[in-house]
């Protein structure tokens, strides 16, 4: 069947494929194209979006493309750095300055087609340096954010010009923090762009196992078995495309699992009908012998990552399977943070995009039937599938498991930037009531589509929780050089602070793993476990006063596709429930609660 289609131009940004995902979630088909495609390629589409991107367009970064777009008879809609260009193109203005990520309040100035069914305040999601600080002729302002205290803060939030069709929105209406942006696009794709929708999940389906059949012609698939919901989901999808017979699993126990994680993996597989071929080995003396006394996050993830595929070769080879194509669960987000596409920016390697990974894919050796789907679509493809609701709804857990969760350090401390940060992050925080302490370490973020390895801030003090919230979002969008925030749960603000010397090691891992069962215990005790999306425990190698052991860090947010993400509330019973049982645990000295959205923190800390 024809479908009606719009085009995504994918500027690098993190969220290109999942503005295609919104689009297709209102039936019609959506499709990535690059800024450097023939301008013939544009022109099947109803309409076009224009994705945000890491390049500055107030600076005329990535200005190269094929703007013969903006000559076509189509509407055209431009999100955060499309929608500067767009601006910019007709006669507007563009400035470095105006940067603002995190939740902001979108006033309209009147009612438009664009903004059909909505009310006169929006929640939308910021993430940028550029401003539009002028628009051209033909165009008007749509919307604006305000401040706290009612004073503009940021004109022309929303702009449209109704005689060219020309629309952009500084926000991100794609992300689930814009609490109606779906109404927003799916506004744009059905009445604008008048397209019809007919696209289907199971039409996607079957398209996947065709794709799969015809790659594989006759072979067969050797999958890396996590357990986790993608693999799984690819494994069952791979396995309804081309057998179970001709499926071959292999389970690697890393030792950096979860307590108990790889019989509860065998037991699925079995469950499952997967298990005509599936082997299990315990490689965690290998892997914990590679990672050796590597302290930086992004070489721990590729060291990692490289000896998935090591182990991996040694047991096809002794398989017999060297020749199988190899199948990943790979998900968009896995994708778009290790800076695959053209244009985005490393935030931080996933273990299944490392060069080598990159080079089997580029000769076609990669099955990755998910590789264009995020989380809350793969879960859906899973249902359909007759995967058990517990497995698909499962927390998701990252491909180098608690490798990233434990962080490292040589013991020396991290304070580059202080003697600027600190005098900032005080003048801020005294309007919270909160005290600050800058940890010397760093932690991986992103602001406005770009890496930010920066440090985190423990606070300290008893304030309610939006205050504290809103204390993390006035602190990382104020305080340059802090992408994180963190709260004491361990009692009276600390007085000091000190790095430990700290590598990856089955003792540590231990005392993690023991963690995070405590946490995960408590979330499915309290009925929190499928409200909250995520929950990493982190062990932070430092210590406060002459507390013994390490700062143990507990992660709940909410979220559907892990590209933006909101810190979780805890109830107090819960919270004094984890001061008792983790602070007793040996190695553990202190305990806080992660209060930072993403952006600017992504989810895991490295």
């Amino acid at each position: 069947m024809e479908h009606d289609a719009i085009a995504v131009v994918d500027f690098g940004g993190q969220y290109a494929h999942l503005i295609a995902t919104k689009v297709r979630h209102h039936g019609v088909l959506a499709e990535i194209r690059q800024p450097e495609d023939q301008l013939d390629a544009f022109r099947k589409y109803r309409g076009i979006i224009i994705s945000g991107s890491p390049s500055l367009s107030s600076h005329g970064e990535d200005s190269a493309y094929t703007k013969g777009i903006y000559d076509l008879k189509v509407p055209i809609l431009g999100l955060c750095f499309g929608h500067q260009e767009i601006a910019k193109h007709y006669g507007g203005k563009v400035i470095h300055g105006g940067r603002e990520w995190g939740r902001a309040q979108l006033h309209l100035n009147r009612e438009h087609p664009i903004f059909a069914g909505l009310g006169p305040v929006e929640q939308v999601w910021m993430s940028h340096f550029d401003s539009v600080a002028a628009v051209g002729p033909e165009f008007e302002e749509l919307g604006f954010t305000v401040n706290a205290d009612g004073s503009t803060d940021h004109r022309f939030a929303a702009i449209g010009s109704d005689s060219l069709r020309r629309y952009g929105f500084q926000y991100h209406p794609e992300v689930d923090d814009t609490v109606h942006g779906d109404e927003m696009i799916a506004n744009f794709v059905l009445n604008i762009c008048d397209c019809r929708p007919t696209w289907s999940m199971d039409g996607f389906l079957e398209e996947q196992c065709e794709r799969i059949r015809n790659q594989a012609d006759g072979g067969s698939v050797f999958l890396l078995a996590s357990g986790g919901v993608d693999s799984t989901v690819a494994a069952a999808i791979i396995g309804r495309a081309i057998g179970p017979e001709r499926l071959h699993l292999l389970h690697i126990d890393n030792g950096l699992m979860r307590k108990d994680e790889s019989s509860q993996v065998l037991q699925l597989i079995h469950q499952l009908g997967l298990d005509a071929h599936v082997n299990f080995v315990d490689a965690s003396e290998t892997f914990l012998s590679a990672l050796g006394d590597e302290t930086d996050p992004e070489r721990k993830r590729r060291i990692i990552g490289d000896t998935f595929i090591d182990v991996f070769q040694v047991e096809a080879v002794r398989l017999g399977l060297e020749n199988h194509l190899l199948g990943q669960g790979t998900i968009y987000p896995d994708t778009i943070e290790t800076g695959a596409t053209k244009r985005s920016d490393t935030i931080k390697t996933h273990h299944n995009r490392v060069p080598i990974i990159e080079q089997m894919i580029a000769e076609g050796k990669v099955i990755e039937p998910l590789a264009d789907l995020y989380k809350v679509e793969v879960r859906e493809l899973g249902e359909r599938l007759g995967i058990p609701h517990d497995v698909v709804w499962r927390h998701p857990f990252p491909g180098p498991g608690l490798g990233v969760r434990l962080l490292c350090s040589d013991g020396t401390a991290d304070r580059s930037g202080f003697d600027t940060i600190e005098p900032a992050l005080e003048q801020v925080s005294e309007r919270f009531g909160l005290d600050t302490m800058l940890l010397p370490i760093r932690s991986v973020g992103v602001k406005a589509d770009l890496r930010a390895y920066e440090h985190p801030v423990l606070l300290s003090g008893s304030v309610p929780w939006p205050t504290l919230t809103d204390a993390a979002s006035t602190i990382t969008a104020d305080v340059p050089g802090i992408n994180r925030c963190i709260w004491n749960l361990g009692g009276a603000h600390p007085q000091a602070i000190r790095p430990l010397a700290a590598t990856v090691t089955r003792e540590r891992l231990d005392v993690l793993r023991e963690a995070d069962h405590v946490v995960m215990q408590a979330l499915a005790r309290h009925g929190l476990y499928h409200e909250i999306w995520q929950c990493p425990t982190v062990m932070v190698p430092v210590q406060l006063d002459d507390k013994q052991g390490e700062l143990i860090v507990v992660r709940p947010v909410l979220s559907q596709r892990a590209m933006t993400a909101s810190p979780a509330e805890l109830p107090e019973r819960m919270l004094d429930e984890l001061r008792r049982t983790i602070l007793a645990l040996p190695g553990v000295g202190s305990l806080a609660l992660d209060i930072t959205s993403k952006p600017p923190g992504t989810i895991e800390w490295e």
